[in-house]
């Protein structure tokens, strides 16, 4: 496909808007792919591309949490694999369906997960403090990422909260053990993804490395203006941009565009 100096202008301030909507709040995933496809890329290619992008973040995201100790990878090994075969499995999926077809899930999941997502940020504050046998907390956490996994390779928004929230309610791990494991999954499935899609030549790998880049600034200058109020701005504009999206996609269906 032919890039146009009009997909970078549309698609490179959105993602670190994403970026930096994510570092402050959460839900940045929400942002970043309707970005790529308000600019008018194949569904495919914006999901594959937007992959390129998100790892990027993610193994800045990871190295610092690795940094910080906050990675129990005697834990994280094993989730890393299931996370890679599930992403694997996921983006395997994704390409045997059609374009028109994929635009069809996306107008039923994606608002789904945006109100789930967009939910009160209490929503896994209260944490189990049983804790696990090992051997079971292993089963139980691999379960999980196997099963994010395949979503993220298959489509991807709201995946972090997702395995927070899993993570703490059925593996029972505290929140700061369940975040570190998360950018481990995270990380491993966003790979797993990334290379099903180049493999099939579905990544614009100029424009996924320049979003990319895009999306380090917008989550360093949103960890740097963190405010209490961050959810309450952040809200709004995630609305903002899905409601472009949905009229992009409508118009698209009655032959608008």
């Amino acid at each position: 496909m032919q890039l146009t100096p009009l997909h970078f202008l549309i698609v490179c301030p959105l993602i670190g808007l994403a970026g930096f909507v994510d570092s402050i709040a959460g839900g940045g995933g929400l942002i970043s792919l309707p970005a790529y496809m308000i600019s008018g890329l194949p569904v495919h290619t914006s999901i594959a591309t937007n992959k390129m992008s998100s790892c990027m973040g993610t193994t800045m995201a990871t190295a610092k949490y690795a940094k910080a100790g906050y990675i129990d990878w005697r834990l994280a090994v094993f989730c890393v694999a299931a996370g890679l075969a599930g992403s694997a499995l996921g983006a395997k999926a994704a390409l045997l369906i059609s374009d028109s077809v994929f635009r069809v899930l996306m107008l039923i999941i994606l608002p789904l997960t945006a109100l789930y997502v967009m939910r009160k940020k209490d929503l896994f504050s209260e944490e189990d403090k049983r804790q696990l046998p090992f051997p079971q907390m292993v089963v139980l956490s691999s379960a999980i990422a196997l099963l994010l996994g395949c979503y993220d390779g298959f489509y991807g928004p709201g995946t972090g909260t997702f395995l927070i929230l899993l993570l703490t309610r059925f593996a029972h791990l505290d929140l700061h053990r369940a975040n570190g494991i998360t950018k481990a999954i995270n990380l491993s499935s966003n790979v797993g993804s990334l290379a099903v899609y180049l493999m099939n030549g579905q990544v614009l790998l100029p424009l996924g490395i320049c979003a990319g880049l895009f999306s380090i600034l917008g989550n360093y200058l949103g960890s740097r203006s963190f405010t209490k109020k961050g959810a309450s701005i952040a809200r709004p504009v995630i609305l903002l941009v899905l409601c472009v999206f949905f009229v992009r996609t409508v118009l698209e269906f009655m032959g608008v565009m």
